[in-house]
């Protein structure tokens, strides 16, 4: 599978939040990842947010975090990818430190790629995040538009240092966006040059859940799959399949996956499926793809991708 220019081996991929620090990135290809994406990783080392802050909901298959963005920095995450380089593509989840204000925030996303830069295949800016006060007021059109365009700049320029080709660069968004929010993001991508958008992060929301919860946090899990769907399909419908998509949230199966892809994705992500199914997850779903393919009648991935709404 291509995607903005680059060579996936397959569609399954780890989502950010899993390996922050990049210390296993050699692991998940022998789980049958075709790629990973690292982080959230911050310009300086931070600890994150106070304990607790990790809960499993067993009853909803879903978990629930408040993390914090913690990390070892960007300079230590550097010094790990360039010792142990990966066989499939890494993505690099870039944020800002919890201290940082938010009129400063386009300051750590350069910083952080900057540091990174040449050592991940693309890299990520992460303004979705419910546990880092103030963060998803980034997606709002008066912080949107200066933070894109302001990363995208500097990544020209650091490719144009380096003398490589710039960084496919993603934006991660959450699934608690109104339709206008998605269409000014949608406009902001696109205006800004940005390779693609990842849907979606965690929710804030807890409708549906069986297992009451006063805990704040991210919601993971099943109980985000319909609602990260309906965002997929919302953005790939407006956006006409111009804009290349990671689905992500609630995926345990291959017709999960397979629901994202044909809802507009043309990659996925994981995370708290391999919580609950085991690390053989990422293999099921592969082999499940090809046979859901074989069952519609398509002979590769990208025929099916948009298939439910184009």
């Amino acid at each position: 599978m291509h995607v903005a220019g680059l060579h996936f081996p397959n569609p399954v991929g780890l989502a950010a939040g899993f390996d922050k620090s990049a210390v296993a990135v050699l692991a998940f290809p022998i789980l049958g990842f075709g790629f990973v994406e690292i982080g959230t990783i911050t310009p300086r080392a931070q600890a994150g947010n106070a304990l607790p802050r990790l809960f499993r909901l067993p009853a909803d298959e879903a978990l629930l975090n408040r993390m914090g963005f913690n990390n070892d920095g960007a300079a230590t995450v550097a010094r790990r990818l360039k010792r142990w380089p990966s066989h499939i593509p890494i993505g690099v989840n870039l944020g800002k430190n919890a201290d940082t204000p938010l009129e400063e925030a386009l300051k750590d996303y350069c910083a952080c790629l900057e540091t990174l830069y040449g050592l991940g295949d693309y890299a990520v800016i992460n303004v979705s995040s419910p546990n880092t006060p103030g963060l998803r007021a980034l997606q709002s059109p008066a912080h949107l538009h200066p933070l894109l365009s302001g990363v995208q700049a500097h990544n020209r320029s650091l490719a144009q240092a380096h003398q490589l080709k710039p960084r496919p660069l993603f934006m991660k968004i959450a699934p608690d966006l109104a339709p206008e929010a998605l269409d000014g993001i949608v406009e902001a991508v696109q205006t800004c040059g940005l390779d693609g958008i990842i849907a979606t992060n965690t929710t804030t929301a807890r409708e549906g859940l069986t297992t009451p919860t006063l805990e704040s946090g991210g919601l993971s899990g099943r109980p985000l799959r319909q609602r990260s769907t309906e965002v997929v399909r919302y953005v790939c419908r407006q956006a006409q399949g111009s804009i290349p998509l990671i689905g992500v949230g609630g995926i345990f199966s291959a017709e999960d996956a397979y629901e994202k892809i044909c809802a507009g994705a043309s990659l996925v992500q994981l995370y708290t499926g391999l919580i609950y199914r085991g690390p053989g997850l990422p293999r099921q779903i592969n082999a499940g793809l090809m046979r859901l393919l074989h069952r519609d009648g398509f002979t590769h991935l990208s025929e099916a991708v948009g298939s439910a709404v184009l």
